[in-house]
């Protein structure tokens, strides 16, 4: 069956079934062609919690802020769509074009932060969808977590692939003087053709690298995370994206094979149908070869490394890559030895003295 054509800004043409759901609204087959770049819509989330736990052992982390649900940038490989089922959404277009909004999430954070039950520990943005897409720009609900998270001096970590981190810049060095910040800048590609394609709307890779610069030269420990690495399609590029990260000045990286959960598949496959017929089937055989033989292996660590030869191989070109890069494949520690409840609930750090 022919894909339907893209939407432009959009990653996602149409809207998959939701697991969940026992009926499927099928629209007509043009109906398509009748809809260009659906506006996004922006709901409120009453959420009672900000910090999501996790127990997952192949996770780098234990406890997550997600400002938003659902993103704006609509990557079309991205994993975390299917989360967005549980709203009642679909994992396609209304991952991308209905974003849930916490819009209490600082006064969240402040709240369980001063709780004695918190025990510190390092907090990640954007475990789920970008802390800093294109809203954020205007809300500013991230800005005013890390303003929370240095009140107390809670060590962070991020996860972009927009430039609009480096807004922040002023936060996060006082962040970092206490070892409680870190910043890995998300590289798919270089190819600005593709990234456009695939990530519709996040910062281009060039402006990615600039963020790396900006950071690296604040003080910032910064990072890449080369993910997806797509089999057949992106996985060749991870010696020059290692090297340009390197020279942008990041001093470590990670990487992670392409993931395809859920209606992730079906999505995957209608983006390459759309703009790479020609390699849909050798990137869809290659990514059965790391995933045992079908799109998508869900179990603990083998999803994040994959298995095989061809796991293998991409596995070697990354150490590879880093090796002669001279950095690190391991994050830089971050401290709690610092961290403090304030005296004062809206206490801010800029204007005291320690």
């Amino acid at each position: 069956m022919k894909a339907p054509p893209p939407l432009r800004g959009r990653g996602s043409v149409a809207n998959p079934k939701n697991r969940f759901d026992s009926i499927e609204l099928v629209p007509e087959p043009a109906g398509i062609d009748q809809v260009s770049s659906p506006s996004t819509q922006f709901y409120t989330d009453s959420s009672k919690t900000i910090i999501a736990y996790n127990d997952s052992p192949d996770v780098g982390f234990d406890a997550s802020i997600n400002p938003y649900r659902g993103c704006e940038h609509g990557c079309v490989y991205c994993y975390a769509r299917p989360t967005h089922e549980y709203l009642g959404f679909s994992a396609g277009l209304d991952f991308e074009t209905k974003i849930v909004v916490k819009e209490k999430a600082p006064e969240l954070l402040r709240e369980e932060l001063s709780s004695p039950k918190w025990g510190p520990r390092v907090l990640a943005m954007s475990g789920v969808t970008d802390c800093y897409q294109p809203i954020e720009k205007r809300l500013k609900l991230t800005r005013r977590c890390l303003e929370a998270l240095l009140e107390f001096r809670n060590p962070v970590v991020i996860v972009t692939k927009n430039f609009l981190v480096t807004r922040d810049i002023d936060l996060l060095s006082e962040l970092a003087r206490y070892q409680c910040a870190a910043v890995l800048i998300s590289l798919t590609t270089l190819d600005q053709r593709l990234s456009g394609l695939m990530e519709p709307r996040a910062s281009r890779p060039d402006r990615r690298l600039e963020a790396i610069a900006a950071l690296s030269q604040a003080g910032i420990p910064v990072g890449f995370l080369l993910a997806p690495m797509i089999p057949a399609l992106t996985d060749a590029e991870a010696p020059t994206i290692v090297q340009t990260a390197a020279r942008a000045g990041a001093g470590f990286g990670s990487y992670t094979p392409l993931r395809l959960p859920h209606a992730v598949k079906s999505i995957f496959e209608s983006w390459l149908e759309q703009h790479y017929p020609e390699k849909k089937e050798k990137v869809l055989n290659r990514i059965r070869a790391i995933r045992g033989g079908k799109l998508n292996d869900p179990n603990f660590n083998s999803r994040m490394r994959g298995e095989g030869i061809f796991a293998e191989q991409m596995a070697e070109l990354f150490r590879v890559a880093c090796k002669k890069a001279g950095i690190s494949e391991q994050r830089p520690r971050l401290s709690t030895e610092h961290f403090r409840r304030p005296s004062g609930s809206q206490l801010n750090l800029f204007h005291a003295q320690t």
